[in-house]
């Protein structure tokens, strides 16, 4: 509950801060006349740019930040479990590179184009989905993911596919196209529009709802392969269904907010140092801690350096790689046994 109020409060300073200021109050007028049918009865007393501003430019931006932090920190979570280690996440993993793939692959080439608006999603899925699977097939010793495996295939697939994504910058001959994906690769929410916050909600809440249907068995996963197929988890299947819930995912956030990292790493860390390490709790305060995180992040990249706009990447790096340096310097940063 508490959480809740804070994510409504930072909505809501989200939307009052700008070029424009805004009261609260002419704000939340504005989003519920908006409701159908106006259930609430309420009368204009703004002007019509005050409603522009609010309806169709911040309250959009706000909303896909919220659902962009609280899927990226989902996805980390889950990484987390299936790799047993809190060092874990789509970025790191190289999963936003492989996605990055595919989406400089629809704004420079046109690939995938007959399928329209859902194009750059659909490359973005499948360049994420090829990557996961290559960093965890070379991570495999034995029969189990090694920690220092792990990360090195992450960082030699995520340097790969960079190499990939400048060497089709570099045969563009289209400035525009060119000035796009470097734009949007270091992160943005600006071109949030309603048109396009639907499909990363619904797929935000189909993977959100997998994800906590099978909380039991993240939690076992936990515990070890042997104890976890002793409890009757099929793991094989599991994991298939983790890396295609978890590419989904990452594939369809980065296509509309381009490639934000650590998100998935700071925040199931911080999770779990306040509840543990149970999914049951683990999921719900990982997303509402995720989207209050990207709201503030995306609030600071619009004012820092106002009127330009600093990418939000560059904010949520600054707060993660520290994160990341604290984290490798402890010792106890693996679920199981450290390899």
């Amino acid at each position: 509950m508490i959480l809740l109020i804070a994510l409504m409060i930072s909505m809501t300073i989200a939307v009052m801060i700008g070029s424009v200021s805004i009261t609260p109050g002419t704000v939340w007028r504005v989003i519920l006349s908006h409701l159908p049918w106006n259930i609430f009865g309420i009368e204009a007393d703004w002007s019509r740019s005050q409603e522009i501003i609010i309806w169709q430019i911040r309250t959009p931006r706000v909303l896909l930040a919220m659902v962009v932090g609280a899927g990226l920190a989902i996805s980390g979570a889950a990484i987390q479990a299936l790799v047993r280690n809190s060092i874990a996440d789509p970025y790191i993993l190289g999963i936003s590179s492989g996605a990055s793939v595919g989406a400089t692959a629809v704004i420079l080439l046109g690939a995938f184009s007959f399928l329209g608006m859902y194009a750059l999603s659909f490359a973005a899925f499948i360049g994420a989905t090829i990557a996961v699977v290559i960093v965890f097939l070379l991570s495999r010793v034995g029969g189990r993911v090694s920690v220092i495996r792990l990360l090195l295939a992450g960082i030699a697939v995520s340097l790969v596919l960079s190499a990939m994504t400048n060497f089709m910058l570099l045969m563009s001959k289209e400035e525009g196209g060119i000035k796009a994906v470097m734009h949007w690769m270091m992160g943005s929410l600006a071109g949030a529009k309603w048109s396009n916050l639907m499909l990363p909600i619904v797929v935000f809440v189909v993977v959100y709802v997998v994800l906590r249907i099978h909380a039991r068995h993240l939690n076992l996963l936990l515990l070890g392969e042997e104890s976890a197929l002793t409890l009757g988890v099929n793991l094989e299947r599991f994991r298939l269904l983790l890396i295609l819930l978890v590419s989904l995912l990452t594939g369809v956030l980065v296509a509309v907010s381009g490639a934000i990292g650590f998100i998935g790493l700071i925040i199931p860390h911080v999770v779990r140092m306040l509840v543990g390490s149970n999914y049951k709790f683990v999921l719900p305060i990982s997303a509402l801690l995720g989207a209050i995180f990207l709201v503030w992040a995306d609030a600071l990249a619009r004012i820092i350096i106002a009127p330009e706009e600093m990418p939000i990447g560059i904010i949520t790096a600054l707060c993660g790689c520290p994160f990341f340096i604290w984290m490798l310097r402890k010792q106890t940063y693996s679920f199981g046994e450290g390899e």
